[in-house]
């Protein structure tokens, strides 16, 4: 029976739910995300006689952020996720937009090998980790009000990778959203943002040009997460972070580019 592509329904979030359970070693975040993705819309659906897979698709000015690629594990290796990631591509197209990105574990090779298939190559490696909000005041740090945008590309938003542009600076400069460490003359820079999808998170995007700076940064984030009541503080970044009591490394992933023109 020929696969069709089409939105999803609120109606298709059982029967989706039902193999999106054990996707990974610690089960999986659709069933978190599902209302939101509706809500928002581009929410893909395959389907032969009943849902086979599914895709979203973030639209923003310039670029498209693909994820959340779930396949029914009876229906693999049929070509259902490049017929979903084409369809995302091809509404960007018509959207006129330039860039398609999408993010995927540096040991997930399956995925990586279906990226490279599409034509998807490796654009930036970055690393996550976790740290515990806790009472600690020894830093140091100023809120950054002028940043040239052509040294920073990305920031991350309820992960996604999104474009920075003046716009965006404007808006975390009103609400001190950039934070700055410098030690001995080298800096890191921090963007701040909370989780759209999962309460009492903060999102950190870090740029670190050294140690020092970095761990003195890290402290103000650990302080600013227990002053302002988050319960987890995930960071995104593309270097390798000290040792810092309370900071766990979780795991790595590429960040894959594919130009559309």
């Amino acid at each position: 029976m020929k696969i069709t592509v089409r939105d999803a329904s609120n109606l298709d979030k059982i029967p989706i739910l039902k193999f999106c359970k054990n996707t990974f070693s610690w089960g999986d975040y659709v069933e978190h995300v599902w209302d939101s993705w509706l809500s928002e819309g581009n929410l893909f659906l395959a389907q032969k006689q009943s849902p086979v897979g599914i895709c979203h698709a973030f639209y923003s000015k310039s670029q498209i952020w693909i994820e959340g690629i779930r396949i029914d594990p009876n229906f693999r290796r049929q070509n259902i996720a490049s017929k979903l990631v084409k369809h995302a591509e091809t509404i960007g197209k018509k959207k006129k937009l330039f860039l398609s990105y999408m993010l995927i574990d540096t040991e997930n090779f399956e995925s990586l090998s279906l990226a490279s298939s599409l034509n998807y190559d490796i654009f930036q490696t970055w690393n996550f980790y976790s740290l515990e909000p806790k009472m600690n005041l020894n830093y140091d740090v100023t809120y950054e009000k002028s940043l040239n945008c052509q040294f920073y590309f990305h920031y991350v938003k309820s992960w996604r990778w999104l474009p920075i542009d003046n716009e965006t600076l404007t808006s975390f400069y009103d609400e001190n959203r950039i934070v700055k460490s410098c030690v001995n003359g080298e800096s890191s820079i921090a963007f701040l943002t909370d989780s759209e999808h999962f309460d009492k998170t903060l999102i950190v995007t870090l740029f670190s040009n050294s140690n020092d700076s970095a761990l003195n940064l890290i402290s103000f984030l650990q302080n600013f997460g227990i002053e302002q009541n988050y319960e987890r503080i995930q960071i995104l970044t593309r270097e390798k972070l000290p040792n810092f009591n309370s900071l766990e490394y979780k795991i790595s992933f590429n960040l894959m580019k594919k130009s559309l023109t």
